[in-house]
């Protein structure tokens, strides 16, 4: 086992206003289900259109399916948007600027009887170009508009993650008006 093994990995253990309350290893947090602190990156073109990738088939939970451009657990004790911007460039290959927007907590149910109980942190970036995926990471990417984005997620669900719909369902106005300020399109 390396370092980036998700079962050596640790995240942040919060309360639900978001204090640190401790640490766990990640399959841990997920297998029992204790809430900790995650990100989820929105990344847009000019035009408007949000990067979605699909998540690597060997990835240890729902991998094959589609979600935003890049998401994960910043690492205990470390500024959110740092930890966010190293896993993007990881992730996806670029960085770019990112803006926090907003947060939300859910408790979501995932392939190998695990559990999303995150405390769930939303930034959005501006990008043009292409990235370049580490495919243990994501096995594709897509630029997609965002009613488009809205009609796929509307007519095949389970085509892409948990938290994506959820954070849909639960914050959509918070990305739109981000995007509206940001974006030509």
């Amino acid at each position: 086992m390396t370092a980036s093994d998700p079962d050596l990995e640790q995240v942040q253990l919060v309360d639900l206003q978001d204090r640190p309350i401790g640490r766990a290893e990640k399959l841990d947090a997920h297998r029992r289900a204790l809430l900790h602190r995650a990100f989820s990156v929105f990344v847009f073109d000019p035009a408007g259109r949000l990067m979605l990738q699909r998540r690597a088939d060997t990835k240890y939970h729902s991998g094959g399916l589609w979600t935003n451009t890049c998401c994960g657990h910043p690492r205990p004790d470390r500024p959110l948007v740092a930890e966010a911007t190293r896993r993007l460039r990881e992730e996806m290959g670029f960085e770019c600027p990112l803006t926090p927007v907003g947060s939300l907590q859910y408790q979501l149910p995932v392939p190998g009887d695990l559990i999303e109980h995150e405390l769930d942190h939303l930034l959005c970036g501006r990008f043009q170009g292409e990235p370049v995926p580490d495919p243990a990471e994501a096995s594709a990417w897509r630029w997609l508009a965002w009613p488009e984005l809205l009609a796929e997620v509307a007519r095949a669900p389970d085509g892409f993650t948990p938290w994506l719909r959820e954070i849909l369902a639960q914050r959509r106005p918070l990305i739109e008006n981000w995007v509206e300020e940001h974006c030509n399109g």
